[in-house]
């Protein structure tokens, strides 16, 4: 068995998740393992549309949407200290959202949704703005005429997701973590003083643990006495070649990116562990695109994937610490982007003190009321 060492963390998962959270612990001086299954896991990494997103997350669950909140105002400074760290840019631009609209009937739709979530946050709501058609044209010069309206949200944004995940690993590795690619966990055991963690062939030791691994953390959480209950929901992604820039702010369903291609995706289907693309599902994101952004229907599609997102039953975090063995941590959500900038600066600092705070107890697995089982 190999010893903990110095070793102050295991994380298991290198997604953007995991190694936010790295990012995070060395950020407060910690020394950090980092387990990665490699291009075998399903990871969610690879189909993230790279929004730093809040527009209206967060309905019927109001400390979500602050939460989100919290995340997108620090995701400049996370940017610039990843830049610091790594000498990577991620080219974050953050001017502002819109989700648009098709017919009418969508856009009441939207204006009731704007009106439950102010609502529910009172005076804490954030600004997002309805808007017709003709207010939409000045700030999208190439939309199409079927639009009727949407609604926009200043404080929303995009980043080059490609560039995140290598300044991550960049800024991690420069720091001391040592990053363990093609490391499947097979079990972990609660010991004296911390965790043992078997790997094929190997155990490693560890005083705390941190599970970030997506779908994996449901076989995982229980093996420390909590409870994952998530599923996949596949997402396709359609990516253009570069074209001569006509969108200066991401859309829900379409983004043109720092580099001139353009990102159409936002499908949504209960494919189990399924990751195949489907054309039926592609020639309605790309309708859709095009009737938005009629520009589009002379651009060549240079490639197609699909990725499976980390739901909760009710689509919201889940942030828990065991209550039989408090060196464990479970994290997963499927705002990995969105949420990675509140997960490095503020989560992981809590994490290093040893204490999940009690704000972020509305996220535990409790509230679905299922009970642990300890393995």
């Amino acid at each position: 068995m190999i010893s903990s060492g110095e070793r102050d963390f295991v994380v298991i998962g290198g997604g953007v998740v995991g190694m936010c959270i790295a990012f995070g612990l060395i950020r407060k001086g910690l020394k950090v393992t980092v387990l990665d299954e490699g291009d075998r896991a399903l990871r969610a990494s690879r189909g993230n549309f790279a929004l730093v997103w809040l527009h209206t997350k967060g309905i019927g669950t109001p400390e979500y949407s602050k939460w989100t909140r919290r995340s997108v105002s620090l995701w400049k400074q996370f940017a610039d200290e990843l830049k610091a760290a790594s000498s990577i840019d991620v080219g974050l631009e953050q001017r502002g959202g819109f989700l648009l609209c098709l017919s009418e009937e969508e856009l009441q739709g939207r204006i009731r949704a704007r009106g439950q979530l102010q609502h529910e946050l009172g005076e804490d709501h954030h600004p997002l703005e309805i808007l017709r058609r003709n207010q939409l044209a000045a700030m999208l010069p190439a939309l199409g005429p079927e639009v009727v309206g949407g609604s926009f949200c200043p404080l929303d944004g995009h980043v080059n997701a490609l560039r995140l995940f290598g300044a991550l690993h960049r800024a991690c590795e420069l720091r001391g973590v040592v990053y363990r690619p093609n490391s499947t966990v097979e079990r972990i055991t609660p010991v004296q003083n911390g965790f043992e963690v078997q790997l094929p062939g190997e155990k490693l030791s560890t005083p705390r643990i941190v599970l970030a691994a997506g779908l994996g953390n449901a076989n995982l959480a229980p093996m420390v006495g909590m409870s994952a209950p998530v599923r996949g929901e596949r997402g396709q992604i359609i990516v253009t070649e570069r074209l001569d820039r006509f969108l200066d702010y991401p859309v829900g369903n379409v983004r043109q990116t720092d580099e001139g291609g353009v990102m159409i995706g936002a499908s949504k289907e209960d494919a189990d562990f399924d990751t195949l693309t489907s054309t039926p599902v592609l020639a309605d994101l790309a309708s859709d695109a095009v009737r938005m952004f009629p520009v589009l229907s002379r651009a060549r599609v240079v490639r197609t994937w699909s990725a499976l997102r980390v739901l909760s039953p009710d689509e919201c975090p889940i942030y828990d610490q065991s209550k039989v063995y408090p060196g464990a941590f479970l994290v997963t959500c499927h705002s990995g982007i969105t949420l990675a900038a509140a997960h490095a600066l503020d989560l992981a600092a809590d994490l290093a003190e040893g204490l999940l705070p009690r704000r972020l107890d509305i996220f535990s697995a409790r509230r679905f009321s299922n009970v642990p089982t300890v393995m």
